[in-house]
């Protein structure tokens, strides 16, 4: 029975254009979800379940597992929705009613105590008491699911921050919320502040991973691949040294991503929008990044195949990780696009040598068939990626080359054409001086007004400097010689 309705739920999933992982990925769930923390564990979860047939009862039964260790009722009631669509015969199918009841009462009287105490704060005007009791309420609401509350509590605790210190847990506080919101100008603007130079402070420098990761990660979501492949690239290896077991260790950032996250994203946004001199000297030589890459060394090993001009052996590395990188929170919804343009990339740079490709050469250069290669770059000529021409009788691609003679001779009209222009206004002005056409400035002694006094040169003129020219002063011309 269970499979029957997985079949169906996941045949409706491909029937609306939803992505689903048919393979299994290459990472292990348990091992792979053990490296985060916090609210993430269950959206990661939830995506997996809804995604991988294979993997989907495993991952929902810890799902709901996960979500019932915390207090965030709304991400448990996520949970629960899913397992009842995906496997209702399963006991997890089942509502917890005494669990949420119970949770929601311990919710309640958490925050009336908070509450409560931020009212005594206030009544007694000890800044840092407020500050702490409305970071308290802050940490509070992010934890139940409340975010818009969790907003609100930190942006009222910014008039209570008295040093650096403060500002920074502040704006990290709310980099998190937003993160969780999905709004990333909020989180741009927070890096920003934190960035800014009248906020560098020594605890903002010790954060300088987190804000790259951050910003990186804001400038994915919003499809500028190369902003933020620049931002991963630039983070501080420190967080590499992270303990993602321990959550007192401040480098661990591992409640949004961790430091392998940051190679592949790092690595796949850069492949997408670097040409090869970039990938070589700000990706494979850049010491701050390297460290990250031996974390994921296929991600390395497809850069350099791709810096080598061996573009088959870096799409098939990619391919191989499609599952894993399809069952990913950040990267699901980008990474058609980002595959499409590392592709469209390889075809180009191998195209470049060549004045024409048979479809069949390309097809064996890539490891496709033609059929296939001619979508793609049908694709890539429409979306302007490939300035080329496809001859579909002969099935080869043809480069559109520019008519050496046609340029030529219209460079030398524009040429002849030019110097023609400045020639008459030179000989305009000759005239303009043998005419006598300069007319004195009766309050200086020795000053005329000439072309340049009043803003014209004959010699770089417009159109309309010449015609005035032409029009004007030559009648002008004109009368004063028959004089």
């Amino acid at each position: 029975m269970t499979t029957g309705v997985e079949y169906t739920y996941f045949t409706k999933a491909r029937q609306a254009g939803r992505p689903v992982v048919e393979d299994l990925p290459k990472s292990d769930l348990e091992q792979y979800i053990a490296n985060y923390r916090g609210k993430t564990r269950v959206d990661r979860l939830l995506l997996i379940g809804t995604t991988a047939p294979l993997l989907a009862p495993e991952a929902l039964r810890a799902a709901v597992s996960e979500a019932k260790q915390g207090r965030d009722v709304g991400r448990y009631d996520a949970a629960l929705a899913a397992v009842r669509e995906i496997l209702p015969g399963d006991i997890n199918a089942v509502p917890d009613s005494a669990w949420v009841d119970r949770t929601n009462r311990q919710v309640k009287a958490e925050s009336d105590r908070l509450e409560t105490e931020l009212k005594g704060y206030k009544n007694n005007l000890i800044k840092e008491s407020i500050r702490m009791g409305y970071d308290d309420l802050g940490q509070h609401f992010h934890r139940t699911g409340d975010l818009v509350n969790s907003v609100k509590a930190y942006g009222r605790m910014r008039d209570f921050c008295t040093t650096a210190s403060h500002v920074v847990i502040m704006s990290l506080r709310l980099i998190n919320v937003s993160i969780d919101q999905g709004n990333w100008l909020a989180v741009q603007t927070n890096v920003q502040k934190l960035r800014s130079p009248g906020q560098l402070s020594t605890e903002a420098q010790q954060m300088t991973a987190k804000l790259s990761a951050a910003m990186g990660l804001a400038l994915l979501a919003s499809g500028n691949f190369r902003e933020a492949a620049q931002e991963f690239v630039e983070a501080d290896p420190r967080m590499t040294q992270a303990r993602l077991d321990d959550p007192s260790d401040a480098e661990a950032f591992n409640e949004v991503m961790t430091p392998n996250d940051i190679a592949v994203y790092g690595g796949l946004c850069a492949l997408a929008s670097m040409d090869r001199n970039e990938l070589q000297k700000q990706v494979l030589e850049n010491g701050k990044f390297r460290t990250y890459l031996e974390l994921e060394p296929h991600i390395r090993r497809a850069i350099t195949f791709f810096v080598s001009s061996k573009y088959s052996a870096c799409l098939n590395i990619l391919e191989s990780y499609r599952s894993d990188y399809l069952l990913d929170i950040h990267f699901q919804r980008h990474l058609g696009e980002l595959y499409f343009r590392i592709r469209s990339k390889a075809i180009q740079q191998y195209f470049i040598p060549f004045s024409r490709v048979t479809f069949s050469a390309l097809a064996s250069a890539f490891d496709t068939d033609e059929h296939t290669i001619e979508q793609e770059l049908t694709s890539m000529i429409k979306r302007k990626h490939l300035d080329a021409r496809i001859d579909l009788v002969d099935r080869v691609l043809l480069s559109r080359t520019a008519n050496a003679r046609n340029a030529l001779q219209e460079n030398a009209l524009r040429t002849a054409k030019e110097y023609e222009r400045t020639a008459h206004l030179r000989i305009l002005r000759m005239e303009m001086l043998n005419a006598g056409l300069e007319v004195s400035d009766k309050g200086k002694p020795g000053a005329s007004t000439t072309l340049e006094n009043v803003g014209l040169d004959p010699y770089h003129g417009g159109a309309s400097t010449g015609n005035w020219l032409s029009e004007g002063i030559g009648r002008s011309l004109r009368s004063g010689l028959r004089g």
